[in-house]
């Protein structure tokens, strides 16, 4: 398993080095409202991620029930 983790890492090192390597300028504009977009985007992730484990999260904040009822499921 580490074999296999170790050419995982080599791959990537390599594909990264090589991307830099045949970097050609782009001559390109980049719009001042991209760097909102992006925040957009990763604000949503965030926020959507949050939004599927609302439970689990509220769980780690909150007490659990079962402490506070007896065997009849009635409060105490």
């Amino acid at each position: 398993m580490a074999l296999k983790v170790k050419y995982i890492a080599i791959t990537a090192a390599l594909f990264i080095a090589l991307t830099f390597c045949f970097e050609q300028p782009a001559y390109a504009y980049v719009d001042p409202g991209s760097s909102l977009l992006i925040f957009q985007s990763v604000s949503a992730a965030v926020t959507g991620t949050l939004f599927y484990f609302r439970r689990r999260i509220k769980s780690l904040f909150t007490r659990s029930s079962a402490a506070t009822t007896d065997e009849t499921g009635k409060s105490s």
